[in-house]
């Protein structure tokens, strides 16, 4: 594992469930109160949805278990059926998160990430990776709260496949997305799971590993 001699750092593990190809934390609670959360590695900002958000004078935070709890300013945004909030980059601040999909666990890193065996992306802005299709080079958002597996930006909405080849891992022939009105490509969670995903918001790094246990 990319890990593997490393330190343990002082990090909080979260347990996340996929449903349609969104990551929830069943456990984890905003303002104390339960809810449907799903988490946005892309997101500049925690989003509630406002029936869930109404409920709530004052501040606002996000508990991730008994002992830790993040201080957040959530915007307010219908989510429709999605849920009641979607967890986005300002919660980690300048801290780290890595995505286990095959473990199905969320960790929160508060000494950054163990980059070990890792394919590293430096990035502004959203985190980015750079992605093979077709033979040439792109770089593509990291966007967990995507369900696709690559959403490119065409004219007109459909569907095709591309040769995708991601930190030196070739996933073959892959079915894509396209998406007219996107500005710029984004990796979602049918690619996303086939790596260890690592992202350090104060570095400004985005790890990836390819998962062997994940195929």
């Amino acid at each position: 594992m990319p890990w593997h001699n490393e330190p343990v750092g002082d990090e909080v593990n979260v347990v996340f469930v996929v449903e349609r190809n969104l990551l929830y934390v069943p456990s984890v609670t905003i303002d104390n109160r339960a809810g449907r959360f799903f988490f946005s590695t892309a997101a500049p900002r925690t989003v509630l949805d406002p029936r869930f958000m109404s409920r709530t004078a004052g501040g606002h935070s996000i508990e991730l278990n008994e002992r830790e709890s993040l201080r957040m300013s959530p915007v307010a945004l219908d989510l429709g059926t999605a849920g009641d909030a979607m967890i986005g980059a300002d919660v980690w601040g300048r801290r780290a998160i890595t995505v286990d999909y095959h473990a199905g666990l969320l960790s929160y890193q508060k000494a950054g990430i163990f980059p070990g065996l890792m394919t590293l992306y430096n990035f502004t802005g959203e985190p980015k990776v750079d992605v093979m299709v077709n033979g040439r080079e792109i770089s593509a958002i990291v966007d967990t709260a995507s369900p696709e597996t690559l959403e490119l930006p065409a004219a007109k909405r459909g569907r095709g496949t591309a040769h995708i080849v991601i930190a030196g891992s070739d996933l073959g022939e892959v079915d894509v997305a396209f998406s007219p009105g996107l500005t710029q490509p984004r990796i979602g969670n049918r690619l996303l799971a086939h790596f260890l995903l690592s992202i350090d918001y104060g570095r400004r790094v985005v790890g990836l590993w390819r998962d062997p246990r994940n195929r």
